[in-house]
């Protein structure tokens, strides 16, 4: 099994560089007004998943089967990933924490043969999502070469939210509180732990608890 040795450095050495240019891609952002990691509490997720690491181990699995719009078209049934970990994060192109699609991706490329799902949602409840989906995708490819799976343009909080969130709320306290949330599901459809954006997808924290469930 292919593993983190405790740093997320060695994990990035396998991954390609985005082929924008760093400076554009924040010039991008800067344009749009995105937030920047800098900035306190803002990229926090609510009290369920701080950027510390918060983590919650439930012994409920979701009783329904809950499914996305792709951004491709389709479908994304998460019911199709039991027996397999799941990591479900909310993005969005103009944020400050943008750059952290090379991580998801990252973890894509490491881990994807052994089971795991890295799931990006793209939602623009907080006002920095491009205006179609293909302005997404086409965002992610160029400046990312995202390859992972994506859904379409989604709510993520509030009366509009999707199924999925609205369940995380209800049942397990969580509510995005920012882009780049994060939500482990674990091969039950339990939840195994969250986390809000500061915390990058290829820390120990979240790595540590993706490991144990690969195959």
């Amino acid at each position: 099994m292919a593993r983190l040795d405790g740093t997320a450095t060695n994990l990035m050495m396998g991954r390609a560089m985005p082929r924008a240019k760093p400076a554009a891609v924040l010039a991008m952002i800067m344009a749009a007004g995105g937030c920047f990691a800098g900035t306190p509490d803002t990229g926090l997720a609510s009290a369920a998943g701080s950027a510390a690491g918060a983590s919650q181990t439930q012994t409920q699995a979701p009783t329904q089967a809950f499914t996305f719009a792709a951004i491709d078209g389709g479908t994304i049934n998460l019911a199709d990933h039991l027996g397999h970990p799941v990591l479900v994060v909310n993005t969005a192109s103009l944020c400050g924490f943008t750059p952290q699609y090379d991580d998801l991706q990252a973890l894509h490329d490491l881990y994807s043969a052994q089971g795991l799902l890295v799931l990006a949602v793209p939602s623009d409840d907080f006002n920095q999502e491009l205006s179609s989906a293909e302005a997404v995708k086409e965002f992610c490819s160029v400046n990312f070469d995202l390859t992972l799976p994506m859904t379409d343009i989604t709510p993520v909080r509030g009366a509009g939210a999707h199924p999925f969130y609205v369940w995380l709320a209800r049942e397990h306290g969580f509510t995005p509180g920012w882009n780049f949330n994060k939500v482990l599901i674990g091969p039950e459809g339990d939840v195994i732990g969250t986390w809000g954006s500061t915390v990058k997808p290829t820390s120990q924290p979240i790595v540590s608890r993706i490991e144990p469930f690969l195959k």
